[in-house]
């Protein structure tokens, strides 16, 4: 369907026609007549449809056809990253720039005082994450009084980064009459339990089955050991000529990892995730549009929001744990109807949770061997090795969505300083133990010493048997763990012609007056 057929204002059309756009997607078609009607929708797409286009118009043609009420935003787009956010702003812009309508973009990575500033000044439509819209919210620098529109743009992967509780605090803040709009790449129970709670009779719009991929693009698997990754990634890029391809890992650690090591291999590479300042981030998207870096190896923060013009080649250099990630990872490649590429690299261990993407897909990915590149098991693990390879992949996975710092430094720091603590402790229990039977020697006897010295003068001064015995002195060593027995003070009068019992000294006859 032509857009110029869809309603939209001229103004649209131009900004539309100057991107060289004529035609509307499925999902396009089927959302901006039901949007434009002022109803509720729950669209499920595949990504790299135009999603983004089917809401941003219509919301720029409602609101541009509505008297502005204050400076206060009246239409609010969540999103589940700080890209996406940059992406659909930036997408706003365009389609609006021949119209008086103002918008802005909310997201953490950057100092939140320029953006105070902007929303000061009075703002139409507002792109926003979850948890910078709360932390303006809680500071009371935005009022959400005259939000009109709500739409929540990857929905599912908002649940997945656990934004749950931040979205239903969202919800009370705007007010109950407005128009929901919630899209979705992949369907589940979350997402169903929140529109039965968010939408009000919404029309269901779906243009392609629940949680595939497009058929334009090309999924291939090539078995590989997880130790012949990286060669067998490089060998790939040169040997394909692939001059622009966006590699996903796991970890944070991974992708620094495997730059690392495309570098050594003379590919141009750089890394995009968690740990990365918002200006490296952008910076790297930047260097990787502008053809000036070949691999951009990628966190799953980076699945959705990524839009990138004819990107050939996408590579699962590691099968992400959660199958519907599979497919917002190969989601960037194909889009807009153009052909693309998906490979991933599978080791033995990674088998399951290939089956279980081919199970959600209900179809064989197919399989094709590299010569030179057996894909066999590693040796077996220790259960401390498995252990700990556990521990780090969960770890970076939950750091990885809330941006903290590099996990694996902190665990290495964490192992060395508890190695220290432990040798520490230790030592000071072994010196604790030495002090406490020096003190426990002293207070059994040093009290009424200092007495009996006190009583009896110089005598104290001739006596030479002051040493211990070896076997006294062990027994005093097991002896200062027990729980001492509460006795009555002496005084100093009371010592005087009293032998003290159980001293440990062997001449007594200071006591008795020799």
């Amino acid at each position: 369907m032509l857009f110029e057929n869809l309603g939209l204002r001229p103004e649209l059309l131009s900004a539309i026609t100057a991107r060289g756009y004529k035609t509307a997607t499925p999902i396009q078609a089927k959302s901006i007549p039901v949007i434009l009607e002022g109803r509720d929708i729950l669209a499920g797409a595949q990504t790299g449809t135009g999603k983004t286009a089917a809401f941003a118009l219509p919301i720029l043609q409602m609101l541009s056809s509505k008297p502005k009420k204050g400076r206060n935003p009246r239409a609010l787009i969540l999103t589940p990253t700080r890209e996406l956010a940059a992406q659909v702003l930036e997408f706003t812009e365009i389609y609006g720039n021949m119209l008086t309508l103002s918008s802005t973009a909310v997201f953490g990575g950057v100092k939140i005082n320029p953006q105070i500033n902007k929303l000061k000044n009075g703002v139409d439509i507002l792109v926003a994450t979850p948890g910078r819209l709360m932390d303006h919210a809680q500071q009371k620098t935005l009022d959400l009084s005259n939000i009109e529109i709500l739409v929540l743009d990857e929905a599912d992967r908002m649940l997945d980064m656990g934004f749950i509780n931040d979205i239903r605090k969202i919800i009370k803040l705007v007010p109950q009459k407005r128009q929901n709009l919630l899209f979705s790449a992949t369907y589940s129970e979350d997402i169903k339990r929140l529109a039965d709670r968010m939408l009000n009779n919404p029309q269901l719009i779906e243009v392609a089955t629940r949680n595939t991929t497009a058929d334009n693009v090309d999924q291939v698997v090539h078995p590989v050991s997880r130790k012949g990754k990286s060669a067998l990634l490089s060998k790939l890029i040169r040997d394909g000529n692939w001059n622009q391809v966006l590699v996903f890992t796991r970890t944070k650690h991974g992708a620094n990892k495997l730059v690392k090591k495309l570098m050594q291999d003379k590919i141009s590479a750089v890394a995009i995730h968690g740990n990365k300042s918002q200006g490296a981030r952008t910076k790297a998207l930047a260097d990787f549009k502008g053809w000036k870096v070949q691999v951009l190896v990628a966190t799953d923060i980076a699945a959705r929001g990524l839009d990138i013009s004819l990107l050939p080649h996408v590579v699962n250099y590691e099968i992400p744990e959660v199958p519907e990630s599979y497919v917002h990872r190969i989601g960037r490649t194909g889009r807009a109807g153009a052909d693309g590429k998906a490979v991933s690299l599978v080791s033995p261990e990674e088998s399951k949770q290939l089956r279980d993407i081919q199970r959600m897909l209900k179809k064989e990915i197919p399989v094709e061997k590299i010569d030179g590149f057996e894909a066999t098991a590693d040796p077996e693990r220790t259960p401390r090795e498995r252990q700990n390879s556990h521990n780090r992949n969960r770890n970076n996975n939950i750091r990885d969505n809330k941006g903290n710092n590099n996990n694996n430094n902190r665990r290495s720091l964490s192992r060395d300083n508890s190695n220290r603590n432990n040798n520490n402790n230790n030592n000071n229990n072994n010196g604790n133990r030495s002090t406490i039977s020096r003190n426990n020697n002293n207070n059994n006897s040093g009290n009424k010493w200092t007495s009996a010295k006190k009583a009896y003068g110089s005598d104290w001064q001739n006596s030479d048997d002051k040493k211990q015995k070896p076997a006294e002195q062990k027994f005093i060593k097991k002896d200062i763990n027990r729980k001492p027995r509460p006795r009555a003070e002496q005084s100093h009068e009371s010592l005087k012609g009293t032998p003290l019992q159980s001293t440990g000294w062997k001449d007594r006859k200071i006591f008795n007056g020799g």
